[in-house]
């Protein structure tokens, strides 16, 4: 599977990928929203300009009474505000949308991270309501609150 963007490309996660991703989510920019992940191997590497500068990952919920996708995503520091989480997520959810038939998406990103709700509200996701005490912050160990974003696929911009 290969998707692309108007900037990205979009391609499972090598072997050869790992270490390169390995380092991306130690950088402290990305650091203070992802933990480091048991593997890779279920995530999609973002390509820009022939170089790995980070991962998207996507999980689809089957049953038929609630079916629909959620997405997460990393990018390198030095790729943050370029555009390109916008056209990596916009991609996948195009794909989500068009060829696997969702018709809702979710994404999560902490509640502090307005760079990312930022970018995910100008691809059309909409905030859903505040998830208080989401997830640990695996810096500090405190629990920090999550934002439940979502998006219709008559909205996807």
């Amino acid at each position: 599977m290969e998707l692309r963007g108007d900037k990205v490309v979009l391609r499972p996660v090598t072997d050869d990928d790992a270490e390169i991703l390995e380092g991306v989510v130690r950088e402290p920019e990305v650091a203070a929203w992802w933990s480091p992940p048991d593997s890779y191997e279920d995530m999609l590497a973002v390509i820009f300009e022939g170089e790995v500068i980070g991962a998207v990952q996507f999980d689809e919920e089957t049953d038929s009474e609630f079916r629909h996708a959620s997405i997460d995503i990393f990018l390198t520091a030095g790729c943050h505000g370029k555009g390109l989480g916008a056209d990596t997520v916009r991609t996948l959810a195009r794909w989500l949308v068009q060829d696997r038939g969702h018709h809702r998406l979710t994404i999560d990103p902490a509640a502090a991270n307005t760079a990312a709700i930022r970018c995910y509200s100008k691809i059309g996701f909409k905030p859903v309501g505040v998830m208080r005490a989401y997830e640990r912050d695996h810096c500090t160990g405190a629990w920090r609150d999550g934002l439940l974003m979502d998006l219709l696929a008559d909205e996807l911009a």
